[in-house]
């Protein structure tokens, strides 16, 4: 059942009541007795969906979830690093740039 907002033309009192839809509005101002209160249009309160069945992750695979619970962690949830990875990682046995009038020094293995 929704709260709604009323206001009464006659003395100003604001109040709000819990009412069913279907309900008519009420006329009577509970604080001057008088029939002048109005039903005010409002926001209204935001809709709470409770339980599962409401998002679109409820419907997810077991892989999906599995490599999310994995990311999640800190760890990759594939064995083979991405692209991105490997484009990050510097190459240890890609050669030196050349010195002038040199060649090219590859790093010594340690």
């Amino acid at each position: 059942m929704p709260t709604y907002d009323y206001e009464c033309d006659a003395c100003g009192h604001a109040f709000e009541l819990f009412q069913p839809i279907t309900a008519r509005a009420i006329r009577k101002c509970p604080a001057c007795g008088k029939a002048t209160a109005k039903r005010l249009i409002g926001a209204g309160g935001g809709v709470i969906f409770r339980g599962s069945g409401f998002y679109q992750t409820d419907y997810r695979s077991d892989g999906y979830r599995q490599k999310a619970k994995a990311e999640k962690e800190g760890g990759s949830a594939s064995a083979s690093p991405s692209k991105t990875d490997e484009a990050k990682k510097p190459q240890a046995d890609a050669p030196k740039a050349a010195k002038p009038g040199g060649t090219p020094t590859k790093k010594p293995d340690a």
